[in-house]
């Protein structure tokens, strides 16, 4: 079998105002100090990717107006919905406010290893994302309802945020859109 690559008119685009109206993937993403622009454009463009509904960016973490951002996310940060606070507890908190599942996903005692970890497809969840050397605060990681885990089994033990957020992100968009989710 031969393949083509699509066109860019082929790709089936939505449009701003298409994206904004379309039906979101009930996850909110939340960064803790992130200090990456670069890391934070790549997570706006992976959010607009799987339709997320919002980012919380917290503390250090820059917000859209900058150049780097826009490098990495190609106009995503025009789409997705954003709120900056400057503690990020305050954010958790909101979101456990609105009916969000809190998860962190950080390396922690007793955290459920993410291909393990069973989503229920009428919550709304919230992921946790922390900064690149230091993770999650632990202040944040006492908030949240869950601690969830990305495989590794080689030397480092240690992922690119914007990875992990690709990761994570698509392990719970694909368990969200399975048909045979019990809603347990």
């Amino acid at each position: 079998m031969k393949y083509r690559k699509l066109l860019v008119s082929e790709l089936n685009r939505l449009s701003c105002e298409e994206f904004d109206s379309a039906i979101k993937t009930p996850i909110a993403i939340v960064l803790d100090n992130i200090r990456s622009q670069y890391n934070i454009g790549s997570i706006f463009r992976t959010c607009d990717a799987l339709l997320v509904e919002k980012i919380m960016l917290c503390g250090i973490s820059a917000t859209p107006q900058s150049a780097e951002i826009h490098k990495t996310a190609l106009g995503a940060e025009d789409t997705m919905k954003w709120e900056y606070f400057k503690n990020t507890a305050d954010a958790v908190n909101q979101l456990k406010r609105d009916n969000y599942v809190l998860v962190a996903i950080e390396q922690a005692e007793s955290s459920i290893m993410l291909n393990d970890f069973a989503i229920r497809s009428n919550c709304k969840y919230a992921l946790v994302f922390g900064n690149e050397v230091k993770g999650i605060q632990q202040e944040v990681v006492n908030l949240c309802d869950f601690c969830v885990e990305i495989p590794q089994f080689g030397t480092k033990h240690s992922l690119n945020i914007a990875v992990s957020a690709g990761i994570a992100l698509w392990d719970f968009f694909c368990k969200l859109k399975e048909p045979s989710s019990d809603g347990k």
